[in-house]
């Protein structure tokens, strides 16, 4: 992989924790909504992740541990570069889904949206849930952003090297 490949791995990695703090946060605003347009309660959504490039995680990590692929430096062989094999990698978001659990019921006959028996449906979210889901993806979007700062220092003494 070369060296700014790692950067477009943490980038896409930044462009989906994003994504999914936003769905975090639409959850969280969304948590009392009884009614919306599709008809019924709001549904919780999720975000599906699906990793890039040809192979998997568990590909890209067997290839480097034999040293047969990923992550090995260029080489100069009689004068020569090779070129060594690289891959893909990063992450996509794949969509969003909506949760498929049944709604919370409680009773309040006062309710413009409460049924004939009385009964108010509201989406089943979590805030405790939700708050760990979205410090998962602050947390996973700082470790990116700090990849990416790394990379740029090892750039910066890379070029001061070359000087």
């Amino acid at each position: 992989m070369n060296l700014f490949g790692v950067m477009d791995v943490s980038a896409s990695a930044l462009k989906a924790e994003r994504v999914r703090a936003e769905v975090v946060a639409a959850n969280m605003a969304n948590a009392e909504t009884t009614r919306t347009a599709e008809g019924g309660p709001y549904q919780r959504r999720h975000v599906v992740f699906e990793a890039e490039g040809d192979g998997s995680f568990k590909q890209s990590l067997a290839s480097h541990m034999s040293g047969t692929g990923a992550f090995i430096p260029q080489r100069r062989l009689g004068g020569t570069v090779t070129a060594d094999t690289t891959i893909d990698g990063g992450v996509a978001v794949t969509g969003v889904i909506a949760d498929a659990s049944a709604p919370l019921r409680r009773y309040d006959p006062q309710h413009p949206d409460a049924g004939p028996d009385g009964y108010v449906s509201y989406p089943d979210i979590n805030p405790l849930t939700e708050m760990v889901d979205l410090m998962g993806a602050q947390r996973s979007y700082g470790a990116n952003a700090s990849a990416i700062q790394a990379e740029k220092n090892m750039v910066a003494s890379s070029l001061e090297i070359l000087k």
